[in-house]
């Protein structure tokens, strides 16, 4: 898992190739997006939702379930990813996606997506498999915003931030790595806590997941403001089992900023281990790449503190093995 974590910004570069040699038709009456996505392949589709928000013109949503919603139809644009091309709940979208006539692109390395695609014509990107889903989510994130910008749906602004944010990982490679086995010390042994604000709520999502995969432990993570309304009245008692980490980037809310504050001054008479954690980077883009890389780092050297290997996902095999055993039914809800 480290190799592949090291290799994130060569990802990135490989990963602009492809979609720069994709063939990707200009699509016309798209009214509407979604992306359909799970685990390791469905990230990508909720960091390109917060970078995309004030760029987008259309309706967006990320799902992460067995079926659409109502209102996809010919004028909805369903961009399938699924790395294995296996998720079942992917395959059931994807199959649901060409029953209602949507305009559909998949992204994947083989299995069913790829089979389907090809025997009903859907243009479709092949990215490099044999490897672990969530450690290749850089593969999926370009290619979903080569789409979009084909589709003409956003400009190419995105592409000059990949390549300072590939730069900048480059050059921040061994501080981000020391900063994220400094980090992964002080948070081994305890309960961790994500908090971002909501513009960065992807990037937190993906700490929560690397650290339950790779790490192989609990953690939850929430939003600011969010949070604010609910989650902060139940900082009611000491522990000093959890570890809380705050996320910061520049050009936050102003009131978000001013919460956040707040918070970390109402959560230190219950913990004692808060961390606060800034990102680098002119945009949203490489802000949220830095610390999508700071965090893998901190997932890989949990890890080795717990002594487990970060790759092996059996518990998540056996879930699949069961649900094999249940004849499956695509029109059920």
């Amino acid at each position: 898992m480290k190799d592949l974590v090291l290799g994130f910004a060569n990802q990135l570069t490989e990963a602009i190739d492809i979609g720069q040699n994709a063939k990707i038709t200009k699509k016309s009456g798209i009214k509407n997006v979604i992306i359909s996505g799970l685990g390791g392949s469905g990230i990508g589709g909720l960091l390109v939702f917060d970078w995309l928000r004030d760029e987008l013109k259309l309706p967006f949503m990320v799902n992460k379930s067995y079926h659409l919603p109502n209102y996809a139809n010919k004028n909805t644009l369903v961009l399938i990813s699924s790395y294995s091309g296996n998720t079942e709940e992917t395959v059931s979208v994807l199959n649901e996606a060409i029953q209602k006539g949507c305009i559909i692109f998949v992204i994947t390395t083989g299995g069913k997506c790829k089979a389907i695609a090809e025997q009903n014509n859907l243009e479709h990107i092949i990215i490099p498999g044999g490897k672990s889903p969530r450690a290749c989510i850089g593969y999926s994130i370009v290619q979903l915003l080569f789409i979009l910008q084909y589709q003409k749906l956003i400009s190419k602004k995105y592409l000059a931030k990949l390549k300072a944010s590939i730069k900048l990982l480059n050059k921040e490679e061994s501080k981000i790595q020391k900063e994220a086995k400094s980090i992964a010390e002080r948070i081994y042994n305890k309960m961790p806590i994500v908090y971002s604000t909501d513009s960065y709520e992807a990037t937190a999502i993906r700490w929560r997941q690397q650290i339950n995969e790779n790490g192989k432990q609990l953690c939850w993570h929430h939003a600011i403001p969010e949070m604010n309304h609910n989650e902060i009245v139940g900082w009611r008692e000491h522990d000093n089992h959890l570890a809380v980490l705050f996320l910061h980037n520049e050009e936050e809310h102003i009131r978000n900023e001013h919460r956040m504050a707040i918070n970390k001054k109402t959560i230190s008479k219950y913990t004692e281990t808060i961390i606060d954690v800034y990102s680098k980077g002119k945009s949203i883009i490489e802000r949220s790449i830095y610390l999508i890389h700071l965090g893998d780092w901190i997932s890989c050297f949990l890890a080795d503190l717990r002594n487990v290997d970060p790759i092996e996902v059996h518990v998540i095999d056996e879930l699949k093995k069961e649900l094999s055993l249940m004849p499956y039914d695509a029109s059920a809800k």
